[in-house]
């Protein structure tokens, strides 16, 4: 894809539609001179190159990479018009484009009847799933895990309720037994699940807790933020379908598609099986709502203003590449595969250890020393050596917890609360190409050696390594 050249039509197919209008002139405070432009363009692009290589395989450390060209070239020309979809007399265009693709995501959970939209955030999101919930079952509490995301127990204060933080079991997923012995309380109205924790990628057993749904009343809010586009590979048996499809039974969800979706921050989204929960949100506005009988997107959402932009580069992005396993699941495969082959180098690593078998694409790991104080200095040296060498790789640092550290690996040295470990997060299909050097270079750096390690010029040049079942 040319992505300059579909740049240039975005901003031609704009003024087209602007020329469409009649001429006018544009007020002489918005002119603006070029040669002092470029002396400030000069410093912006200047400013711009203190970041990290996102774009490329080497950086592996956050849920970050660049947005797919064919959203720039969606989201471009739709800024250069600047919908609202607040209200449809804000983005008559973007707000069917923002419904046509809530209802694919809707599609893509198992929902057939459906109320959602686009957010700024995952944790816009879910902010709004639990006001949903608070208003479903006042005076409740809400229960999540204790690796969830932090923001659920901030948002719970934020809407004056009480959080409840469940322990969770040696691979990260929430311990349903003591959830039901809090559930057994009553003081419970509300459970969030979640479907790939941003720390380890964990599922929790979102299958198993329908039958607490059922027994106790209360409902399930899915947090999918990180993990819910690979509900499009359930079916590819690269791990534990049934979390997945049990989400088509919960009560609200939410998804990022600003990570997996391909999508420019901020885009995120959140849906609801049932379309009656618009009674939560209704509300009136002395200069809005006009244009349409239906319900405007303004209407169900705690936000006002919200960018149509967004919604018209996810629709085409989606027009290129669906929610379906062909579409955007294929995107996704090829860094869930690499994150199993990296577990694979990782068992027979000599100065990396790893710390619990991936279940999607993060992948977690640790120098391979004594002590939870030595593996926490090693983790440390190798994070900022691996950022500063002349042979640079971004990596990320997870601190875990001496109880859930030592029940992971019994063997160490437990002489600290806690220690930081290596995290990496395979979200760009690239990552597959380039897992060996990267390999190899932070067992370098693990075992104190700078050596700088050559580049594959070809995924045939690869060692095959065999894919390991879960």
């Amino acid at each position: 894809m040319d992505l300059q050249y579909w740049l240039g039509r975005a901003v031609e197919a704009v003024d087209e539609w602007r020329d469409g209008f009649g001429p006018f002139t544009s007020h002489p405070v918005n002119h603006v001179d070029d040669e002092r432009f470029g002396v400030a363009f000069a410093d912006f692009t200047r400013r711009l190159q203190d970041n990290y290589p996102f774009f490329h395989p080497r950086y592996v450390g956050q849920m970050v990479k660049p947005p797919h060209p064919v959203a720039v070239v969606g989201y471009l020309a739709a800024m250069l018009v600047n919908p609202n979809n607040h209200a449809r007399e804000g983005g008559p265009a973007t707000t069917d484009m923002e419904r046509e693709v809530i209802a694919q995501l809707a599609g893509m959970f198992g929902f057939p009847d459906h109320l959602g939209h686009l957010t700024t955030s995952g944790t816009m999101g879910n902010l709004e799933a639990l006001f949903v919930a608070r208003e479903s079952h006042p005076g409740a509490g809400i229960a999540y895990s204790a690796d969830s995301h932090f923001t659920h127990a901030r948002m719970c204060r934020v809407l004056g309720v009480q959080g409840h933080s469940v322990p969770v079991d040696l691979q990260g997923r929430m311990d349903l037994d003591a959830l039901e012995t809090l559930l057994r309380t009553e003081r419970i109205g509300t459970v969030v699940l979640t479907a790939g924790t941003t720390g380890t990628g964990a599922v929790d057993p979102i299958h198993e807790a329908l039958a607490l749904k059922e027994r106790y009343g209360v409902r399930l809010h899915v947090d999918a933020a990180y993990g819910g586009f690979f509900t499009l590979l359930a079916d590819h048996g690269l791990f534990d379908p049934r979390p997945w499809k049990a989400i088509a039974s919960c009560d609200s969800v939410v998804v990022d598609p600003h990570k997996h979706g391909l999508q420019p921050y901020g885009c995120g989204a959140v849906l609801f099986p049932d379309p009656g929960v618009a009674r939560h949100y209704l509300h009136d506005s002395p200069y809005t709502y006009f244009t349409a009988s239906d319900l405007h997107l303004g209407e169900i959402s705690l936000e006002c203003s919200r960018s149509g932009a967004a919604a018209a580069a996810l629709w085409l992005t989606l027009r290129m590449l669906p929610a379906t396993p062909d579409g955007l699941g294929s995107v996704l495969l090829p860094g869930l595969q690499a994150a199993r082959r990296w577990a694979v180098l990782l068992r027979t690593s000599r100065h990396l250890t790893l710390f619990q078998p991936p279940e999607l694409d993060i992948v977690t790991y640790f120098p391979s020393e004594p002590s939870l104080t030595g593996i926490d200095a090693a983790t440390a040296r190798v994070l900022n050596e691996g950022m500063t060498s002349a042979d640079p790789v971004y990596v990320s640092a997870l601190r875990v917890d001496d109880r859930a550290f030592l029940g992971r690996h019994p063997r160490l040295m437990g002489d600290a609360r806690s220690a930081r470990i290596l995290r990496s997060v395979l979200i760009k299909p690239e990552s597959g190409n380039y897992l060996e050097p990267l390999h190899n270079r932070l067992e370098e750096l693990a075992g104190g050696r700078s050596k700088p390690c050559p580049v594959p010029s070809s995924p045939s040049d690869r060692r095959p390594v065999p894919m390991p079942a879960l």
